[in-house]
């Protein structure tokens, strides 16, 4: 079995996170993509892409989402996709 060396970055959790678990993966997908040395990335999912890789910018975006405070974004106002009218069945037409 190999060995990790991802550390466990509970302590240095800053005191603005508000969801420790997105905060841990998303540092786990960032040290699993460290520039290489050479201009690349060392993990092999991203062989041949420039670093700072996909997966590396995706992590950077969660560690800054799981410190947001949800209190201070404002809600998006979204309208309604149904009318607050109430519903009168159409009425039939007779043949004549």
């Amino acid at each position: 079995m190999s060995e990790t060396h991802r550390s466990d970055a509970v302590t240095d959790r800053p005191d603005e996170v508000t969801d420790p678990l997105l905060w841990k993966l998303a540092l786990e997908v960032a040290d699993a993509h460290e520039p290489d040395g050479q201009g690349g990335c060392q993990n092999l999912l991203c062989a041949g892409e420039p670093w700072p890789c996909t997966a590396w910018n995706n992590a950077q975006r969660a560690l800054r989402a799981a410190q947001r405070d949800v209190a201070d974004e404002a809600p998006t106002p979204v309208a309604p996709s149904w009318s607050a009218a109430p519903m009168v069945p159409a009425t039939r037409r007779s043949a004549a």
